[in-house]
């Protein structure tokens, strides 16, 4: 699967070089929970919700250098999550990534026109993740 990311966009946070702060927002516990052991195997603070409200709340709290978020969630969907981070003065900065299963161009349009800075396909990859988090 090809994925799609923006370096360019989006000048949140991850300008300063060592450990990062990533927010996951992904309703699969799996999914969720090797991610968080990853980045922190990877050196890195990470935090889990498994909902797009809850995720949206602790992405406001925590102002994040990267929020990774699922497009399939139960409660609101990741483009949901998207534009309401985008539209609060405190969230609309931060480096969002969509993770998702639909890779087809359109999908990747549809993720960028939502608000993201990147789209990619799960699963993600170690290079993909890695490329996420260096510095800029």
């Amino acid at each position: 699967m090809e994925n799609a990311l923006n370096p360019t966009a989006a000048t949140g946070p991850l300008q300063q070089p060592g450990r990062r702060s990533v927010l996951i927002i992904e309703d699969n516990v799996d999914a969720g929970e090797s991610l968080v052991a990853l980045l922190e195997l990877l050196g890195h603070r990470a935090e889990w919700a498994d909902l797009g409200v809850t995720g949206v709340a602790r992405a406001g709290a925590l102002q994040p250098d990267l929020v990774l978020v699922d497009v399939g969630l139960p409660d609101i969907d990741g483009y949901e999550v998207a534009r309401q981070l985008r539209g609060a003065p405190q969230t609309q900065g931060l480096r969002l990534v969509a993770l998702t299963g639909y890779s087809a161009p359109e999908d990747r349009a549809r993720a960028l026109v939502a608000g993201f800075d990147g789209h990619l396909a799960k699963p993600i990859g170690l290079a993909d993740l890695e490329a996420l988090l260096a510095p800029r």
